[in-house]
């Protein structure tokens, strides 16, 4: 029989309705979005950024959920419409993909409050009691129930949820708060370059994780007064929050692992650099992303492929991977992958050594190669005997990004770029000799 607080959870959830905002561009990611929007970017193997916190939605309970979408969305689409399109209105459940369309006005959407404004009509419609909004573009696994009832229990108006970051990884990059031994929240600052430290914690700061709870008809009224605003950028952090923080009650929830209270695992794939990292984190031994846990799965379009599979074994070629991810529809044929985190559907050739590397769906490396610390977007074919990460200042010559901390990003343009460029010097070369 369910306990009264699970009871208690369970009608506070089916009373939400959750907005996921998943119309970023993650501009820090450079060209990795070029042709997708941050949420739609792959991640772990076989997952997207969108799963996580569409799999905390469900996972939590919460079975209407609306994504805002904006930035070159169609791959995004695609895939809640394979992963996530079976849900049942007639049930009182949904997963509705909810496009820019000007319903207030001639614009798109012009910030976080104002993605959420434009839809108000349809979160009406759905008769929530409270609105939970979600940023589509960051990877952690977090049960919203017992942020519900935090909300409730505390009679807060809105809730924010936190963390803390050290404050150079904050500093203009996060949302950060002051808040007082209740945890309600005094003062509110949108990416500033000095944040403020927590007391008795130097060096850290508490930073927002971009997640917010209202009570429906608060956020209603708060949306009607910024869009009257002249001036404002209509953003929750810029804006919405500093504003209401003095005369309503804004609390603070600070996100924490529930099995020990210590710092829980979130991480914002912003840049290539964390991206990078973020992958391969989840080959260590026991990666504190537990994506293996059945208890909270992590959901998401399942392509039909073979498994993986690694041939010959040669004293001069074998296929083997070591401490690595390896995803169905792969083929590692007489190479050594080390490291290194392989989405469905790679072709790696004889002849390769691959180490440290993030390698997205349908890419192909053919003999020969050599990959060290790199991300090699989805279907880029690298070409017989190119090295990638063994010498930077070649890599930029070969027109790939190599980021501060050493990370190569290789996709199919800048091959396209690579091999013109290399056929033209051939030219030139054998025109030389000729």
């Amino acid at each position: 029989m369910p306990t009264y607080a699970n009871r208690y959870i369970s009608n506070l959830t089916r009373e939400t309705y959750a907005l996921i905002l998943a119309g970023g561009r993650g501009s820090r990611l450079h060209e990795l979005t070029d042709w997708r929007a941050k949420p739609a970017t792959f991640f772990g193997g076989k997952f997207r950024i969108i799963d996580f916190p569409l799999s905390n939605c469900i996972n939590s309970g919460i079975r209407r959920v609306g994504i805002a979408t904006q930035y070159k969305s169609h791959s995004l689409i695609r895939h809640i419409n394979r992963a996530w399109g079976h849900f049942k209105k007639e049930l009182g459940e949904s997963v509705e993909i909810l496009p820019a369309s000007q319903r207030y006005g001639d614009g798109w959407y012009a910030g976080t409050a104002d993605a959420v404004y434009q839809n108000m009509d349809i979160i009406r419609h759905e008769l929530p009691k409270y609105v939970m909004i979600l940023s589509g573009d960051h990877v952690y696994r977090m049960d919203y129930g017992a942020l519900l009832a935090k909300h409730v229990e505390s009679k807060a108006d809105m809730t924010v949820c936190c963390i803390e970051v050290p404050v150079e990884e904050a500093a203009g990059q996060f949302g950060v708060m002051t808040v007082d031994k209740d945890m309600r929240v005094r003062r509110f600052d949108e990416k500033p370059e000095h944040p403020s430290q927590i007391p008795g914690k130097p060096g850290q700061t508490l930073a927002s994780m971009g997640n917010y709870i209202f009570n429906t008809d608060f956020l209603f009224e708060q949306l009607d007064i910024e869009a009257n605003i002249e001036g404002s950028s209509k953003d929750f952090g810029h804006d919405v929050i500093p504003r209401i923080i003095e005369k309503h009650r804004v609390f603070a929830y600070p996100f924490c692992d529930p099995s020990d209270c210590h710092e829980a695992y979130w991480r914002d794939v912003g840049t290539l650099d964390s991206f990078w990292q973020a992958n391969i984190e989840l080959i260590e031994p026991e990666p504190k992303l537990d994506v293996y846990d059945d208890n909270w799965p992590i959901w998401t379009y399942q392509e039909q492929t073979a498994p993986a599979k690694f041939v010959f074994d040669q004293d001069t070629r074998r296929g083997i991977a070591i401490d690595s991810c390896v995803a169905g529809g792969c083929i590692v044929s007489g190479s050594t992958v080390k490291r290194s985190m392989l989405f469905s559907q790679v072709r790696v050739h004889s002849y390769c050594y691959i180490d440290e590397a993030v390698i997205l769906p349908g890419a192909i490396i053919n003999r020969n190669c050599t990959v060290k610390k790199a991300i090699i977007d989805r279907h880029v074919i690298l070409p017989e005997g190119i090295e990638i990460g063994v010498d930077h200042k070649k890599d930029k010559a070969n027109g790939f990004r190599v980021t501060e901390k050493g990370v190569v990003l290789v996709t199919r343009d800048m091959i396209a770029k690579y091999l013109a460029e290399k056929v033209t010097k051939d030219a030139i070369v054998e025109a030389s000799l000729g």
